[in-house]
């Protein structure tokens, strides 16, 4: 039951009297405008004394134990401090639609009775500012392209941005909805996911994921707004915030992206650390004690505290208005919050974590923060706060339409292009016609050189191509040679210089396709270390990102470099990722094949591309093509009625072509299938008789041989670790050599089936 208006009285009147034993009492937020003294830079801020705290909170904690039934605990001093900051004598909007925020949180967790009520509860006071206040977006078009972004990094708190979606008016999370939280088939789902709920930019839940997204959200729009914008017309000026909390800046992801942010001088990227000491474990001191105002300012970031971010809503307000004044750096806020804050035995603990207040602790939170308001009940006057900021913000959208009128008139070439590129998400008419074509006459090269070829030819038409590598660029082949390098000063570029941060480059380059204004993002690195950005990877698939990720030095042919740098288990790892597609090429034909598969699915389609290339060249096949790749698998060398059947992937293919060759007076057909994702799309009808069942069929690829067995009977492979030598060694001791994959096609032809070769005959 709610807490009456008598109970609330009753309430405050005896943290009142507890208070005026501790310190000044509480005051309730001031109105807006007003300066606050506890916004500081961090390098400002001072150090509480502790033990100066504890013997002044002291005094009053048998008074404040009685008013508010806090429970003991060993840090009593700041558990009883939260539960007077907590009890206010006056109710005004901002803390009517700031505690709003917290019960919705708290009725639909305890509803689900799975969730993570806590981080909500002291995270409103920004969550309302950002959409009550500060926010450019229109609920109802959340595509609009020149919107703020809001990343929830710490996800977990999902139960915020859905409250702060319904109060806002977005038709996507009814009240309906938010009683369905976590439920099957709802549209607030555990975490927030971007292709379920409108709103939501970017799906976040692993720990640093979303604030690493939100740098690629605001270097999105430093170079759009870079390439587009012109004097009295800024088509794209807009801000990205996200909130974060400990586990984010705990994960390493969070330090590679932060770090390439505050290199980038990205100064529309506002982020709200939530720093309220708590994780599963219990306060992150038991782990966690760096400065982290102090690690972001070596980043270049700018860095302010609120010192008081439950309650002194003018603190951060004044924040956000100083993070806005500085153009040059990014800026973090770091917000003292108090997880669970208002819940008179949670808070302040990893019991408000992840799990529900439960029905006792969410009545007497109730009487703490005096809400007289039942289950999911809120106050008229929140929803025509939040409401009237939205409907300001559908006339800002409706002032940049005519802005944008005036823009075609008077920049009619680059608002054709914005107007395909980036509103429409197009690609030009017959845009494939710029990727090169090869012979089996030509000289054959590294398929990473025929990558260079098509990915410059690509950025000479598509001006909303753009990414980089994770410091490869030389051995990865992928700098454009029409554009710059993408830093601060010179954000109009292209070539995307990453260092050596592929988990933080995956994440940023996500958010770029994300973002819906077009661009095509790539990112690369060397296949194996696919390992350190498998967690961006497997979210692009997951949240429809339409990264291209370029690999090269894809198997053991890497050579001298060892083990450590040759791919074994990778490539079939990835391919077992949901809705990710994976292409190892064989030639020139089927590069060019792979990034036309790879651009039309990012952009038409949103869906992420992993392509894997060679050091070594190869040979230009008979029958390859981009029609043909695009088939996933076909003939290579043609055999109306045959006896056996090699399928080969990238550098194997040939070796296959040679084998057959070997093989008189047999009848063997040779496919290549540098796609398994694309192949198993096509009809049933095509793969039947491109691969009869049957026929013997024998897979050959440098990689190890799980999988296989969805297309083959018989498998060369690789199941063992690579070793230390030039790369034709490698390949010729590990068992890809004509001989041995003759021997083992006469094996399987004879009936023989499974592996027939794992590379074990190359250790030593």
């Amino acid at each position: 039951m709610p807490a009456t208006r008598s109970q609330r009285a009753a309430a405050v009147a005896a943290a009142g009297a507890a208070a005026t034993m501790l310190a000044p009492a509480f005051v309730a937020p001031k109105t807006a405008g007003a300066v606050s003294a506890n916004v500081t830079p961090a390098s400002a801020a001072p150090a509480a004394p502790a033990a100066a705290q504890c013997s002044v909170l002291g005094a009053g904690a048998a008074a404040l134990a009685a008013a508010a039934a806090v429970r003991p605990s060993k840090r009593c001093a700041r558990k009883e401090a939260v539960v007077r900051m907590a009890t206010a004598t006056d109710v005004d909007v901002d803390t009517e639609c700031i505690n709003a925020i917290r019960f919705l949180a708290v009725d639909a967790v305890n509803k689900a009775n799975s969730g993570h009520p806590g981080a909500p509860m002291g995270q409103a006071p920004i969550g309302y500012l950002l959409f009550a206040e500060e926010m450019q977006h229109n609920p109802k078009d959340s595509k609009w392209v020149n919107r703020d972004r809001f990343v929830l990094s710490s996800g977990h708190g999902c139960m915020l941005q859905y409250s702060l979606l319904h109060l806002a008016g977005y038709e996507s999370v009814s009240m309906d909805d938010l009683k369905q939280f976590r439920q099957w088939g709802s549209k607030t789902p555990g975490h927030p996911e971007n292709f379920e709920t409108d709103g939501i930019e970017v799906t976040t839940g692993p720990l640093g994921m979303g604030i690493s997204n939100a740098v690629g959200l605001a270097a999105a729009e430093a170079h759009l707004a870079a390439v587009y914008n012109k004097p009295g017309m800024e088509l794209i000026d807009h801000y990205t915030y996200t909130i974060a909390g400990d586990g984010c800046m705990q994960e390493g992801i969070s330090h590679e992206a932060c770090a390439y942010a505050g290199h980038l001088g990205l100064g529309k990227l506002i982020a709200f650390y939530d720093d309220n000491g708590i994780t599963i474990d219990g306060h992150t001191d038991l782990s966690f004690t760096e400065d982290v105002g102090k690690r972001f300012e070596a980043y270049g970031w700018q860095v302010l505290t609120v010192s008081e971010g439950n309650t002194d809503v003018d603190s951060i307000r004044k924040a956000i208005k100083d993070a806005k004044a500085c153009t040059d750096k990014p800026t973090l806020i770091k917000v003292k919050t108090t997880i669970g804050f208002g819940s008179p035995n949670k808070a302040d603990s990893h019991d408000a974590h992840g799990a529900p207040l439960g029905a006792d602790e969410a009545e007497a939170t109730r009487k703490q923060l005096g809400w007289d308001y039942g289950e999911f009940e809120v106050p008229e006057q929140v929803y025509d706060t939040f409401r009237k900021h939205a409907s300001s913000g559908a006339e800002k959208q409706k002032a940049w339409e005519k802005m944008w009128e005036a823009y075609q008139e008077k920049e009619p070439e680059l608002a054709a292009q914005f107007k395909r590129a980036v509103m429409d998400r197009e690609l030009p008419k017959n845009w494939r016609d710029a990727l090169p074509k090869v012979t089996p006459e030509d000289k054959g090269k590294a398929t990473r050189l025929h990558s260079q070829d098509c990915l410059n030819a690509i950025a000479n038409v598509l001006p909303e191509f753009m990414g980089g590598s994770a410091d490869l660029a030389p051995s990865n082949m992928t700098l454009m040679k029409c554009t710059g390098d993408f830093l601060s000063g010179s954000y109009s570029e292209r070539n995307m210089r990453f260092g050596i941060r592929e988990f933080g480059m995956g994440a940023v380059s996500n958010a770029l396709s994300l973002d819906k204004t077009g661009i095509i993002p790539y990112c690369a690195t060397f296949t194996i270390f696919t390992d350190y950005m498998r967690g961006a990877i497997r979210i692009a698939a997951l949240s429809q990102a339409g990264t291209i990720f370029v690999t090269t030095h894809d198997s053991i042919a890497v050579g001298e470099d060892g083990p450590t740098h040759q791919p074994i288990e990778t490539i079939p790892s990835l391919r077992l990722i949901p809705d990710l597609t994976v292409i190892r090429p064989a030639d020139g034909n089927e590069t060019a094949g792979a990034y036309a598969y790879a651009v039309e699915r990012s952009k038409n389609d949103s869906r992420p591309t992993m392509m894997a290339f060679s050091r070594q060249a190869l040979d230009n096949l008979p029958n390859s093509s981009i029609e043909n790749t695009l088939k996933g698998a076909y003939e290579v060398i043609e055999c109306a009625d045959p006896e056996l059947i090699l399928i080969g992937t990238g550098s194997e293919v040939g070796l296959c072509v040679d084998a057959a060759k070997r093989m008189d007076g047999k009848k063997v057909r040779v496919v290549s299938m540098p796609s398994c994702e694309i192949f198993r799309a096509q009809s049933d009808s095509y793969k039947s008789e491109l691969l009869p069942g049957d026929v013997p069929k024998m897979s050959v690829e440098a990689a190890c041989t799980s999988g296989w067995g969805e297309f083959a009977d018989a498998f060369v492979g690789i199941d063992v670790f690579g070793a230390s030598a030039p790369g034709g060694t490698c390949l010729d001791k590990f068992g890809f050599n004509v001989d041995n994959v003759f021997s083992c096609a006469e094996r399987c032809l004879s009936g023989e089936k499974g592996v027939l070769s794992n590379g074990s005959q190359g250790k030593h």
